[in-house]
């Protein structure tokens, strides 16, 4: 049994409770995908030259299951017969569920980019009260990226997304279910102005973004920063950008960093609760000094300051610098 059988162990089919989970065994972790060596060895006279390896590769493998990294197999079958990169495993389910648990539960979504969980949690699925990461574990969307051993026993793991099928699509799936279809535009718009340093362009973009969401369908989640920070976050993720959210510095956590070429971007988010607030972003970037991380590694860094209104539901303010 594989997929979301943590839910066969839940009080709801106590019958089942006899099963041995093998999910964290590395002697079985590659046996729920294909390997490196399956593609090579099992799929030679179906793939046309390096560039189709190279596709399904960046696409479709990533999977983690403490033994060799594995291809998603539904995926590899379609795309060996299609020839065509698709979201294929993604647009088979409904995530549905995982996006207004999100929602319900205000999950800051940077928090998906740099996840390490305890070995205990990652273990337990508890019908009733249900933990988003562990949920995204369990059904694929997320997989171990590292495995710790911790010096006062257990291990500890690091989790992410596995793929660019699993990462564009996610995203997709966050902004279209939170800010509508139309939004899904802005993204060559973000794109070419980050790839650009056009900040200015990239600030008009977003705020085009937030004024299309509907009034009544934002009420209840825009007074946190989170939610701002999540729609930045689910835009650079469907963009296949590497990205890291609350990143972690000596003086404290940054909410967004953005790697995109030979540019660095390090974001905050504030809601403004009065007009002496203004600025408090950018600041809050400059005292605790969170470019130094990224210093000296021949990249142009900058660093960028949002302000977001509750009366206005906007972006009210922004400051950046090139430091």
């Amino acid at each position: 049994m594989t997929g979301v059988s943590k839910f066969s162990k839940a009080s709801v089919f106590s019958g089942l409770n006899m099963l041995v989970d093998i999910s964290l065994m590395p002697k079985y972790g590659n046996i729920c995908g294909y390997t490196e060596e399956n593609i090579n060895r099992e799929f030679k006279e179906h793939i046309d030259s390096e560039k189709d390896i190279q596709n399904m590769r960046e696409w479709y493998n990533g999977y983690w299951f403490l033994k060799d990294k594995v291809y998603n197999p539904f995926d590899v079958l379609q795309y060996l017969d299609n020839k065509t990169l698709k979201n294929y495993w993604f647009m088979s389910g409904n995530p549905s569920f995982l996006i207004k648990l999100i929602e319900e539960k205000k999950y800051f979504l940077p928090n998906l980019s740099n996840l390490t969980i305890d070995a205990k949690l990652l273990d337990v699925f508890d019908i009733d009260r249900i933990n988003i990461e562990v949920l995204l574990y369990q059904t694929g969307y997320l997989t171990i990226e590292e495995a710790n051993e911790l010096t006062f026993g257990g291990t500890e793991y690091r989790l992410g997304f596995p793929n660019k099928e699993v990462k564009t699509s996610f995203g997709d799936i966050i902004i279209e279910y939170l800010v509508g279809t139309k939004a899904t535009n802005a993204k060559k718009d973000i794109y070419k102005s980050l790839i650009t340093a056009d900040i200015n362009g990239f600030i008009n973009t977003l705020k085009s973004t937030f004024a299309t969401i509907p009034y009544t369908e934002s009420e209840h989640i825009k007074k946190y920063e989170g939610f701002y920070a999540s729609i930045v976050f689910a835009y650079l993720q469907a963009l296949g950008i590497n990205i890291t959210g609350e990143g972690i510095t000596n003086k404290g956590r940054i909410d967004i960093t953005c790697f995109m070429g030979d540019k660095t971007y390090i974001m905050e988010f504030k809601v403004m609760k009065s007009k002496r607030e203004k600025g408090s972003a950018l600041a809050q970037i400059k005292e605790k000094k969170y470019y130094e991380k990224y210093a000296g590694g021949g990249k142009e860094i900058y660093i960028v300051g949002m302000e977001f209104s509750e009366e206005e539901k906007n972006i009210v303010n922004f400051e950046w610098e090139r430091v």
